[in-house]
């Protein structure tokens, strides 16, 4: 682990995986998940030459608490590790939670952003035409709600699920199969369990910045090669927030697949990196 220094004074907790010399590709993890989140098969990164990096968003981890932060003040932070490891232009990509931050740097910083992938992305909760919440599952319509309602509304939503939770068992059974492989399933219970292993600070601050708060940037504004990628099946993340992503971003691909959900991104992940190092058209 490392960590860097943002300029308002917190710590910001990183983590590589791959080809130490390769291609820097930042990693934006999904919710709540941390800097251990990636795919699960760590050679595919050497594989491809590629160098991962991963970070703990603000309260997750290692990662100072952020209290009242939006999504837009992730390109800050991302700009602040960029800076620390002397990345000047890279590819970066989210998945799920994650997707939406690894877009406010796209719009907020685009010089720097050579290729940019979101996988099972929420698109922003005020987006004009969009029902946010049909076809969400319960888990997630009820994050939904406790947002609209404030922090305080969050902090006992989750009072009752940061226990002894399962990251697993948070999403639906069409993603069961997937999450019941072994790899998987390791890699997202300690993602998971160090994510909020200081408490739920960031669980909280995620689920106010995504679920119940503008982004404070507009997806129109991208100017950047932009890939989407969505599961039909996707209880966790409708696909009608990658669709809505795709008419809302210039010149946004959108990929989905009829038969897989959520956890579906798993699978779409190796044909992503080989396309956001430029090894595919």
């Amino acid at each position: 682990m490392q960590t860097v220094i943002s300029a308002d004074g917190r710590m910001l907790a990183v983590e590589e995986y791959g080809d130490p010399d390769g291609t820097p590709v930042l990693y934006v993890c999904g919710s709540p998940m941390s800097r251990l989140a990636r795919h699960p098969d760590d050679q595919l990164f050497g594989g491809l030459g590629i160098r991962l990096i991963t970070y703990d968003r603000p309260g997750f981890g290692c990662s100072t608490p952020q209290p009242g932060r939006r999504v837009v003040d992730a390109a800050d932070d991302i700009a602040t590790i960029a800076d620390a490891l002397a990345l000047d232009r890279f590819p970066l990509f989210g998945v799920s939670g994650g997707g939406p931050h690894a877009l406010a740097f796209t719009a907020r910083h685009g010089d720097r952003v050579v290729r940019a992938a979101v996988l099972a992305s929420l698109a922003p909760r005020d987006a004009e035409g969009l029902e946010w919440t049909d076809g969400m599952m319960d888990g997630n319509r009820a994050s939904a709600e406790a947002a609209l309602q404030g922090a305080e509304a969050v902090e006992k939503h989750l009072a009752a699920t940061t226990g002894a939770v399962d990251p697993l068992a948070l999403l639906p059974p069409t993603d069961q199969a997937i999450l019941a492989r072994p790899e998987i399933g390791a890699m997202l219970r300690a993602a998971f369990a160090e994510a909020v292993r200081p408490g739920p600070a960031g669980w909280a601050g995620d689920i106010l910045a995504l679920f119940g708060l503008p982004w404070g940037f507009d997806p129109a504004t991208i100017s950047r090669p932009v890939r989407l990628w969505h599961g039909e099946l996707d209880a966790a993340v409708p696909v009608s927030h990658g669709r809505w992503l795709a008419a809302r971003i210039p010149g946004a691909q959108l990929r989905t697949r009829p038969d897989v959900g959520h956890a579906g991104h798993f699978d779409a992940t190796p044909a992503v990196l080989e396309w956001l190092v430029g090894a595919e058209s």
